[in-house]
């Protein structure tokens, strides 16, 4: 009787699942077909499009910069699956910003590719369009559930890819289908270095007949974190086109990966101050009882490194800040192992709010030392004028005023040692203007009365040499008083 009892009691629970599987299918189905997609295979789908600067914009949150794509064309195979974009790029403004000038507003070709066999962050992509979505939906046993928003009932998809997060956590993809069997919106969620599980919304509106029964939003937009960073505005679209193998095709080869930074070496600057190099540049400060290190680098790899070189150097003190030099990705995706290590996160008062709340975030995808740690990352700002100091040494941490590059960039100035730490601030090229972000550092310098002998700066000058405060007011002529250039900062 009691094993009768424990049958059917799994019955209960089996049958519902099974249940709401085979109504998901339906569901599923039903959709595909009143959207005229049943046999979709591919798509190609074209008209105007806008990027936001995501992590990138001289405001680090709402107000983003944009890139406009002029001759927006995007293809997307379901099968293999691969996806390209192309078009004209036009950067544009955001509403917190100058408008770009020089050779940053010239139009130039846009291209975009998911290739098969890329991670889920650039494939996912493709399943988040309406009928990706649905496909996959359709492929990889999803469930459903009705729920009503806004006076609105949905049946809500949910599904999830055979590939995993870092973590071994799956992704899920979740689809909101309206009552007249069209898909309004897809939610998902993916690992990213500084804001951890990185809330992603597509949302579609003002679906059109494009022919043959095919359905498709006039205008979708993508969110990430609450913020636009894309939208697109569809002209025309094809379903199943013949010349998909072309539209496919990149126009050139795929750019090579990246080097893999070198390997990680100290040089002595001063007793107890060592500039790291091996990536991005950084610095790290002997105090009395503790060690501050100025810019975490651009992967939680490079900031592994970064700190491991540090403990090298002070096996016995604890690394007590980290300085962010801005917010940018690039200069913030190293943070997250040194609020592992329990160091404070020492950024702009600008960018403070975004970064705090970025740390804080769950990270159950990515996997990353600091979601193993299970610490409350801490993040403290600087208004204007932050001074570090003990009996041994004085750091001072100054806001950047007036850069259009970033409204939260942060220089340091080690007065004893008469040494600048800066981010971002490239000479020109060869024949060009002087970089507008030059002569703002110097006009900051001499309004803060620095004085120095030294320049040590993020990105490493090509070659790798020693520079100074000649060389700096030398790049505001255009020159360098040494030869070369150095490394254009990562946009």
């Amino acid at each position: 009787m009691r094993q009768m009892a424990v049958l059917t009691a799994l019955l209960w629970i089996i049958v519902p699942a099974t249940t709401a599987a085979q109504d998901a299918k339906t569901i599923v189905d039903n959709t595909l077909r009143a959207m005229g997609a049943a046999n979709l295979t591919s798509i190609v789908y074209s008209g105007e499009a806008a990027y936001g600067n995501f992590g990138q914009s001289r405001t680090i949150s709402f107000g983003l910069s944009s890139t406009s794509i002029r001759n927006y064309v995007r293809a997307i195979d379901f099968t293999r699956p691969a996806l390209r974009e192309t078009g004209t790029a036009v950067p544009v403004a955001g509403p917190r910003s100058a408008p770009p000038t020089g050779p940053d507003a010239a139009p130039r070709p846009f291209e975009l590719t998911a290739p098969t066999g890329v991670g889920w962050p650039e494939q996912m992509e493709i399943w988040v369009t309406p009928w990706g979505f649905l496909k996959g939906a359709a492929a990889n046993n999803a469930t459903v559930r009705s729920r009503k928003i806004e006076s609105v009932a949905y049946q809500v998809v949910t599904w999830s890819p055979s590939q995993k997060a870092p973590s071994g956590q799956p992704y899920r993809l979740i689809g909101y289908i309206n009552e007249q069997q069209i898909l309004d919106r897809v939610e998902t969620w993916v690992e990213h270095p500084v804001l951890g599980d990185l809330h992603v919304e597509t949302f579609f509106r003002d679906y059109a007949n494009f022919g043959g029964g095919l359905l498709a939003p006039v205008r979708i937009t993508q969110r990430r974190v609450g913020m636009e960073t894309y939208v697109a505005v569809i002209r025309e679209v094809r379903g199943n086109p013949t010349n998909l193998a072309q539209l496919l095709t990149p126009s050139a080869p795929p750019s090579p990966a990246p080097p893999e930074a070198g390997p990680v070496a100290s040089e002595k600057l001063a007793d107890g101050v060592y500039r790291i190099t091996g990536g991005y540049v950084s610095l790290a400060v002997e105090f009395k009882d503790h060690v501050v290190v100025l810019e975490g680098g651009q992967s939680e790899a490079r900031g592994l490194a970064v700190i491991a070189e540090t403990k090298r150097l002070f096996p016995n003190k604890r690394i007590k800040y980290i300085i962010n030099t801005h917010p940018h990705f690039d200069h913030a995706s190293g943070l997250a192992p040194f609020c592992a290590e329990g160091a404070i996160v020492l950024t702009d008062d600008n960018s403070k709010y975004f970064v705090e709340q970025a740390l804080l975030s769950p990270r159950t995808l990515v996997g990353d030392t600091l979601a193993k740690s299970k610490k409350k990352p801490k993040v403290e700002s600087v208004i204007e004028k932050l001074v570090l100091q003990d009996e041994t040494r004085t750091v001072e941490l100054h806001h950047v005023a007036g850069l259009e590059h970033s409204d939260a960039m942060l220089m340091a100035y080690l007065p004893k040692e008469k040494i600048l730490f800066t981010a971002d601030f490239s000479p020109a090229a060869e024949g060009q203007p002087v970089s507008p972000s030059i002569t703002t550092l110097v006009e900051n310098i001499e309004r803060l009365q620095l004085d120095f002998d030294r320049h040590v700066m993020v990105h490493a000058p090509n070659p790798d040499r020693p520079m100074t405060k000649a060389d700096l007011l030398a790049l505001v002529r255009g020159t360098e008083r040494r030869g070369g250039t150095s490394n254009p900062p990562n946009k």
